[in-house]
């Protein structure tokens, strides 16, 4: 047998790669080695199957911990042996991948066997409330199940009879080389039941369109592009079938003073030339509403101050972060002849020794220079 190679140059990661990371490397090598895109090539069916062992250790945290202990020996599969049946792999791949290679994958989201599709879903929310969290309500147009037949599909008084192909199952099994692999079955559409005498109202579908409002609760700390998941409630599947779920995409709308980073939050507060060199209270914007801070004689623009508590709630807590406010000193762009005058003697009165970083930076010029 040939030499086994590290799972985690299979997969082309560091040793450190978080969960997240192994599941993204094996999903984009499983996609492009996959013999339903490879037909006939041996070396991509052997790479397939590579890269699903090691996915299949590297995922597990138990089988993980003893591979980077005691390596390949400690984990190994029937794979060594030369005997695949990849049935083994088959939950692993449809995990990640849904039916995208099955043939019944479709725009609007994945298809359980026999069951409804997965409904997909948009909302925007506030700054504010991805920051505490909250319910909001989403419009989604999905399949629901037929009232007239109670989801079954068939005329009152009869019922459906078991598909024949695929025994009530709903799929059907078959080999690819080395590969035993499933698809929903043709005949029943993955149902496993046959319509005889369809319902009028649905034609046999046992479902029909309609547009329902679902409440969505939004968590405390959620980003854009994080997906909420809502068990239950896609489209209704056919016959009778099981239901998808709804899967809401976050969009967090911008808000006009706040930015986020992590789960603290950026604000800028301009601050008058006499107040940031004499030294004052000024009131800053929190998420929680106005709060006076004190800004020492002498700050200089770009200064940051950190507010604790007053930032995004924490997923893994109840705590917050932090608002860190960055001072802008404001110049005055319109001065009166007095204002003029007072300035110049003011910089007559102070002179260059006075001003640290301008000192600074003419002490770097003469290091530079010479002089």
């Amino acid at each position: 047998m040939a030499a086994v190679r590290d799972f985690y140059d299979v997969l082309e990661l560091a040793r450190s790669a978080s969960p997240d990371e192994i599941k993204r490397a094996y999903r984009k090598l499983a996609t492009r080695y996959h013999p339903d895109r490879n037909p006939g090539d041996p070396g991509a069916e052997e790479r397939f199957k590579e890269a699903t062992e090691a996915y299949q250790v590297l995922s597990d945290p138990e089988k993980r911990g003893r591979y980077d202990s005691f390596g390949y020996d400690s984990v190994r599969s029937a794979r060594s042996a030369g005997t695949v049946d990849v049935a083994d792999f088959t939950e692993i791949f449809e995990g990640i991948f849904g039916d995208i290679f099955s043939g019944s994958g479709a725009a609007g989201g994945r298809r359980r066997r026999g069951g409804g599709r997965d409904v997909r879903a948009e909302i925007d929310v506030t700054f504010e409330e991805s920051a505490f969290g909250g319910t909001r309500t989403v419009e989604v147009e999905r399949y629901v199940a037929c009232d007239a037949c109670a989801g079954s599909g068939s005329r009152a008084g009869t019922a459906p009879r078991t598909c024949e192909a695929c025994r009530g199952t709903g799929e059907v099994r078959f080999r690819q080389g080395v590969f035993a692999l499933r698809r929903p079955c043709g005949s029943c559409a993955g149902s496993g039941r046959i319509v005889v005498e369809p319902c009028a109202s649905c034609v046999g579908q046992g479902r029909r369109r309609s547009k329902v409002a679902v409440p969505v609760e939004i968590s405390p700390g959620v980003e854009s592009g994080d997906v909420s998941r809502v068990a239950g409630l896609g489209d209704a599947g056919p016959v009778g079938g099981p239901t998808g779920d709804l899967h809401v995409h976050v969009r967090v709308l911008e808000h006009p003073l706040f930015t986020r980073s992590g789960d603290d939050v950026h604000c800028t507060v301009p601050v008058s030339f006499p107040a940031a060199t004499l030294g004052s209270m000024v009131e800053v914007p929190t998420l929680d509403g106005k709060v006076k801070m004190r800004v020492p004689a002498g700050t200089q623009s770009g200064h940051v101050f950190r507010l604790r508590g007053k930032g995004i709630v924490r997923r893994s807590a109840r705590t917050r972060g932090d608002q860190l406010v960055t001072v802008g000193v404001e110049v005055p762009q319109k001065l009166t002849k007095r204002q003029r005058e007072l300035l110049e003697q003011l910089s007559q009165e102070l002179g260059e020794d006075v001003h640290p970083q301008q000192r600074t930076f003419l002490e770097k010029l003469r290091d530079l220079f010479g002089g």
